[in-house]
């Protein structure tokens, strides 16, 4: 796979900088999310990594990953380089099971999370990872039963999506006022898409492919909405299908809440 410079430049400082505060603690490391699934957008997408050690961080060694972090966004603000630290053995078993550790979100580095312990990243690593150091991906011993992703997958409708449907509903909020922007309507309408559609299949997709699979589940009402964020994910400036953002606002939380809706009748 051919990676974007972008991509590169920000991998590569980042092992500069690990490399140099926490020695041979990063022993793998993997491009999963949209850059491994062919999906990187044009505008605002992250890049989402695995790290691995052959031990958890200790808490010195994790106060230095937070550092690295910490520069590696003064050093590049956006994309945001996110993911956790796990361990090999932690890798070959169901992610539930792994214990919560450092996770990079948003420029800096929280210490003990279950975020990114999931079925999805766990498959997508195996399936499509992208190999920056260690053993190649494919060759990795991965815990990715079907079954795992569907539970994650409902479970992520009901405490994370329905719970986003019910903040973004209320226009004078912060999350109701994000939702008018393009950022968190791509967000919703194309993370609920992915999550209906693993619980639907047992398989974890990009975003674009997600979004081109709800086109199909779903009915005509949600094709406009659905349209335009395809569009913004796809970095185009021209042809907008609404010009108020309240509108699509309205079409984005129709959709989310039909989804989730719809999902207890896959899987």
């Amino acid at each position: 796979m051919t990676l974007d410079p972008l991509v590169r430049e920000v991998a590569g400082a980042y092992l500069t900088l690990a490399d140099a505060a926490v020695p041979g603690l990063v022993q793998g490391l993997y491009l999963t999310g949209s850059v491994a699934l062919g999906d990187f957008p044009r505008r605002g997408g992250d890049i989402d990594f695995v790290a691995v050690s052959a031990v958890p961080p200790s808490p010195a060694q994790t106060a230095a990953l937070k550092q690295v972090h910490a520069r590696l966004a003064g050093h590049v603000r956006r994309p945001f380089f996110e993911g956790p630290y796990v361990t090999w053995d932690e890798l070959a078993g169901d992610p539930a099971d792994a214990a919560p550790g450092p996770y990079a979100h948003r420029g800096g580095l929280l210490a003990a999370v279950p975020h990114g312990r999931q079925p999805a990243t766990w498959q997508v690593l195996a399936r499509h990872g992208v190999t920056l150091r260690g053993p190649h991906a494919r060759d990795l011993t991965v815990d990715t039963s079907p079954g795992e992703l569907v539970l994650w997958a409902r479970e992520s409708l009901t405490r994370y999506w329905r719970p986003w449907w019910e903040r973004g509903s209320r226009l004078l909020t912060s999350e109701g006022l994000a939702c008018l922007g393009a950022e968190a309507a791509t967000w919703g309408v194309l993370g609920v898409s992915r999550a209906h559609r693993a619980l639907a299949t047992g398989e974890a997709v990009s975003k674009t492919a997600a979004g081109r699979y709800a086109r199909a589940a779903f009915g005509p009402e949600h094709h406009r909405v659905l349209d335009e964020c395809l569009r913004i994910r796809g970095g185009e400036t021209g042809g907008r299908l609404y010009t108020n953002p309240l509108t699509r606002r309205r079409d984005v939380l129709a959709f989310v809440n039909a989804a989730i809706e719809d999902a207890p009748t896959h899987g």
